[in-house]
């Protein structure tokens, strides 16, 4: 979001410098992907390009991408192969909307428009977003869940459009149903949401004061989540240099443990006819008549 605005020496510096010290080799994939099954997770979302216009795969598209980079290797060939490999749902999150793109366009690069962007380059707009995604559905494999965030109306739609006809079988979430982030409806739902919500209190990997949620607090969300019918896509966001920062691990082995004991009752369930009464939340077994009850906001 820092390029929206930014001055021409900014804007220089974040395209041309900032790509030359991204070197994420302590990246693991697979570790990652373990641990998300350890913790109860079904399906991975991974980052592919967010608004900077930054692709985190081999791309033809453009230079502005992780080959260009002292790591020089595709990133997510392994993070699909990691996720897949131990049996969880791959997921990808697409920006189409692209500060790069519009930077290099000779547009001004704002998430406002209150003119349109030319015709012509709004086309290639949108043939850029589509050939994006199509690699992303074709160089891939199977890709189970998309989440499209930003570049509303047309960039969303052809985002859509290409990768259902590519494979229509992936589910959106974001662009399909509501995502809503850092918050929990209200009540229970009986549409499918996904709640996004961060162990801290912004989505990237913070060197300092960053105020990360109790492991506690993180079930208790999953908990609400659940009892109200959603899935719960909880944030992590590594190290620059790809690792995972220890005080997110342990909150996800925190989760992974009292998954292990408790799974049956946040799996395979549906809200009963009560969320909650005070602090004890409430699911029921997807086709019987079982329902769990969980005491939360009890320390001891």
């Amino acid at each position: 979001h820092s390029l929206v605005g930014a001055s021409d020496d900014y804007r220089n510096r974040f395209i041309h410098e900032l790509p030359q010290t991204f070197n994420p080799d302590r990246f693991d994939a697979v570790k990652i992907a373990r641990l998300a099954k350890l913790a109860g997770m079904k399906y991975v979302v991974f980052t592919a390009k967010h608004h900077s216009g930054f692709c985190m795969w081999d791309t033809n598209t453009t230079d502005f991408n992780i080959m260009n980079t002292t790591y020089g290797r595709d990133l997510l060939k392994d993070y699909v192969r990691a996720v897949r490999g131990e049996g969880l749902a791959v997921g990808l999150y697409y920006s189409p909307e692209d500060f790069h793109f519009l930077h290099t366009h000779g547009q001004v690069i704002r998430r406002r428009f209150p003119e349109p962007i030319p015709r012509d380059v709004m086309q290639q707009y949108t043939d850029y977003v589509a050939e994006q995604c199509t690699e992303l559905m074709t160089n891939y494999g199977k890709i189970d869940v998309l989440f499209f965030d930003g570049g509303e109306g047309p960039l969303q739609e052809k985002s859509k459009e290409v990768s259902w006809n590519l494979q229509p079988d992936v589910l959106v979430t974001r662009g399909a149903i509501e995502t809503p982030e850092q918050t929990i409806p209200g009540i229970a739902s009986e549409e499918p949401f996904e709640a996004c919500i961060t162990m801290g209190t912004q989505w990237q990997y913070k060197p300092t004061n960053d105020m990360l949620k109790s492991g506690s607090r993180l079930i208790e969300i999953l908990i609400e989540t659940r009892a109200k019918g959603g899935a719960l896509l909880l944030n992590i966001g590594p190290a620059p240099d790809g690792s995972l920062p220890s005080e997110q691990e342990t909150r996800l082995r925190e989760v992974a443990a009292w998954y292990f004991i408790n799974r049956e009752a946040v799996d395979e369930v549906r809200p009963w006819i009560l969320t909650n009464e005070d602090d004890i939340w409430f699911t029921k077994r997807k086709n019987s008549n079982t329902v769990y009850a969980f005491i939360t906001g009890a320390p001891d």
